[in-house]
């Protein structure tokens, strides 16, 4: 859950910035803005790279504790394509 604050405080620390560039329009508060939205983009990679790495060691082991998954059920083979039908002679006149 430490993850979580961190990303609350960044935001929080945010604000002020926000304000201060659409109601005031602050240029500098703008690039403080993008500034911290970027860091969030990157926090934001870091937790999903954390979050499925965690759920896919959590996934392998429990093959291993015993439980096991159903096998996905197959699909139905496709009907087989109809045939094209022969081409007709032309007509003798």
């Amino acid at each position: 859950m430490n993850n979580f604050s961190k990303l609350k405080d960044l935001v929080m620390s945010l604000e002020d910035d926000f304000s201060k560039f659409y109601d005031k329009q602050n240029a500098a508060a703008g690039t403080r803005v993008r500034k911290g939205m970027q860091e969030l983009k990157t926090m934001a990679q870091a937790f999903r790279t954390e979050v499925q790495n965690t759920k896919n060691a959590g996934a392998a082991a429990a093959p291993a504790a015993g439980a096991k998954k159903a096998a996905p059920a197959k699909k139905a083979a496709p009907a087989a394509a109809k045939a094209a039908p022969a081409k007709k002679a032309p007509a003798k006149k």
